[in-house]
């Protein structure tokens, strides 16, 4: 079955117009609230959030915190949906001013590199969350299955478009790609952060350069990703 080739080039979500106002203070404490949250999930994972450390946090009564939320469930989407937002921001949208191809494909793992190489000091929530909610049905698995896939559906189509570019064979598998590519970040985790082996950044880094030059065609590629300390 043919996969669909979206152009990742045109805006996918409408940027803020200007002059917007400013957030009323309720809207304001939430959002300070989930960032507080979302720092807090980092160290002791999603399950591990909870309303009453929480309000210890913020400095607030548990009622006030639960007020803006409902449900510990609702909190844990809240903070899912703030990773994604910033890990879009940070690694998806920049890459967007490369050119197709293979220059937009390593945009995309340089961005993602410098991510993970501040996060492994702390934690992913996707990765996390995966471990924690893998055998657990429901809103939050939900929520973090979806971001997850939007995240590596974008990284698919970057490689859709170096293909088409010429930067990749015609018959490179995109599916492959993306998985290699994709185990690269899951083994670099597991290396620094489980195993704390020394020099695993740029032996991912070599490890990517590694999967384009399997799958380069012939025609001269963009240089390669500057090594290494991100």
């Amino acid at each position: 079955m043919t996969e669909p080739k979206p152009d990742p080039s045109s805006p996918e979500r409408p940027a803020w117009p200007q002059g917007v106002r400013a957030q009323p203070k309720g809207q304001q404490t939430k959002a300070a609230i989930v960032d507080a949250a979302l720092a807090l999930a980092a160290q002791v994972g999603l399950e591990g959030l909870s309303i009453g450390a929480l309000a210890e946090v913020m400095h607030m009564s548990k009622s006030g915190v639960f007020s803006h939320f409902g449900s510990r469930e609702e909190l844990q989407i809240s903070v899912v949906h703030e990773y994604y937002r910033r890990f879009d921001e940070e690694v998806f949208r920049p890459a967007l001013a490369e050119p197709r191809g293979l220059p937009r494909l390593r945009a995309l793992f340089g961005n993602w590199m410098k991510r993970v190489s501040l996060e492994l000091q702390s934690g992913c929530i996707f990765i996390s969350g995966a471990v924690e909610f893998d055998d657990r049905p429901g809103p939050v698995r939900d929520a973090l299955a979806s971001t997850v896939q939007a995240w590596l559906s974008a990284l698919y189509r970057a490689i859709v478009l170096a293909r088409n570019e010429q930067h990749l064979r015609a018959d490179a598998d995109e599916r492959q790609i993306a998985f290699e590519i994709h185990g690269l970040i899951l083994a670099l985790h597991y290396e620094n952060r489980f195993l704390h082996n020394p020099g695993s950044i740029d032996r991912a880094l070599l490890a990517f350069e590694s999967i384009v030059a399997r799958y380069a065609s012939a025609a001269p590629a963009p240089r390669p990703l500057e090594s290494a300390r991100l």
